[in-house]
């Protein structure tokens, strides 16, 4: 077991307000349009989708501090502030120079991260008079947070869950239901982009992309109902950033400045909340933090997509946004890290790659597994499949500073911990899993069916 070493918070320290990066960068992210019109949206093009807040944070490259609600606040201090570990166990199975800290999102009672944004999202909706919210999820992550903080503002919560993951992680759907929630694997046969799905492909196990083609559909034709999403738009990496805010304040407990920071990235969520608030100061105030997203080898879209505008769906009923893609029809590999199939970047993330000011990696499967068993012997704690793809980064970076003998400071996310992801270790452990690379024929097929809208 480490001799860990935890920089914890006081609840009078908790940030009280969120970090709106798009105020700062340097190149705004393009607006999202109508796939129509080819017109920019504004906050009310959008209101009939998601609550009127979070549409106006979306949009918002003005302000770049936004206060937290009381009400969220005052939920945030159930479980936050989270710690900030030195991981010496790590560094010393390593046998490196580098310091290695990690920031661990795991311990809140959900589970990860997402609770972060959940409870804001919820509030919100439930200002304005909404009675019922929908949303899609992956491994569970995002539809377990989401289902608690609709049963705490007193909402009707349904949730489409990729169905491959559904198979995979089972528990994490009654967890749902617990709080609950209404869950349905998708695609289903309960909506019409579900039933279109599977009329064109009967064995489709589901994408996040398709999960979220049923969610906004559900949205859009019930009354009184509002999509809540996990990851993607600016407004959720908005509400994350209480993360990086947090270890901002937790590294100069410990004297210590990140030379580089890592999370895990499937839409942006996570990367966002611990990176943004650190790359603040590299644009104002000329540091030189490396940012780091660590994506699946199977889904590669910051390492080998395009940057378009593409649906953030796989049916086509969202908005064009501007992002790296692979296409809104990619049909990911069966990886057990769920929570990362997902074709496209988020819109600021990808104007952050656009104008370097951080890259992406691939991770194959077996390295990320290889890499969350490490961590569990080392420092004592299951990282969930998704974490660990960050958890490889470091080590990866680490094991570069073995080479050289630099003492670089490294920072990455543990967003959740992997108690509910037992399955996937099992098969880890007896040899049964493999690893699944993208050939560049499949990607430019892909690519084909991303709109023309330049």
């Amino acid at each position: 077991m480490s001799k860990q070493k935890k920089f914890i918070l006081q609840e009078s320290e908790i940030p009280t307000q969120w970090y709106n990066i798009q105020a700062d960068m340097p190149n705004k992210p393009l607006p999202p349009i109508h796939p129509a019109t080819r017109q920019p949206l504004g906050w009310e093009d959008l209101a009939h989708i998601f609550p009127a807040e979070c549409c106006k944070q979306e949009l918002d490259t003005e302000h770049a501090w936004i206060d937290i609600p009381e009400e969220v606040l005052d939920k945030y201090k159930y479980y936050r502030a989270t710690s900030l570990v030195r991981a010496y166990a790590l560094e010393e199975a390593i046998g490196t120079p580098a310091h290695i800290y990690f920031k661990n999102e795991s311990t809140n009672p959900l589970g990860s991260h997402k609770i972060n944004s959940a409870l804001p999202q919820c509030y919100y909706a439930k200002q304005e008079g909404t009675t019922n919210v929908t949303t899609e999820t992956g491994a569970g992550q995002w539809g377990a947070a989401l289902s608690y903080a609709a049963s705490v503002f007193g909402l009707d919560a349904a949730v489409y869950q990729v169905k491959i993951s559904m198979q995979q992680k089972p528990y994490r759907s009654s967890i749902m239901r617990t709080f609950g929630a209404a869950v349905t694997g998708s695609p289903s046969m309960s909506t019409r982009a579900g039933k279109d799905i599977i009329t064109r492909d009967p064995t489709h196990m589901g994408s996040l992309g398709t999960a979220i083609s049923e969610a906004v559909e559900l949205a859009t034709t019930t009354p009184n109902c509002k999509y809540t999403l996990g990851s993607v738009l600016n407004h959720v990496g908005l509400h994350q950033t209480i993360i990086g805010l947090e270890a901002e304040k937790q590294m100069a407990l410990a004297g210590e400045y990140p030379d580089i920071v890592i999370g895990c990235f499937g839409g942006g969520s996570n990367f966002g909340g611990i990176a943004f608030p650190f790359m603040r100061h590299n644009i104002l105030d000329g540091k030189n933090t490396e940012f780091i997203a660590a994506e699946p080898e199977s889904c590669p879209k910051l390492t080998r997509g395009k940057f378009e505008y593409d649906f953030g769906d796989e049916a086509g009923y969202t908005p064009l946004l501007p992002m790296y893609t692979i296409g809104h029809n990619f049909k990911p590999a069966n990886i057990h890290a769920g929570g990362l199939r997902y074709h496209g970047a988020g819109m600021i993330v990808s104007q952050l790659i656009k104008d370097n000011m951080m890259h992406g990696v691939d991770i194959p499967q077996l390295e990320t597994f290889e890499a969350g068993i490490l961590f569990a012997r080392t420092e004592g704690i299951i990282p969930a499949p998704e974490s660990s793809h960050a958890i490889a980064a470091a080590i990866r970076e680490a094991k570069k500073c073995k080479e050289t003998g630099e003492e670089k400071v490294i920072l990455f996310n543990l967003s959740g911990h992997g108690l509910i992801d037992m399955t996937a270790y099992d098969q880890y452990i007896n040899g049964d899993l493999n690893n699944y690379q993208v050939s560049d024929e499949e990607i430019a097929r892909n690519l084909k069916d991303v709109p023309q809208a330049s």
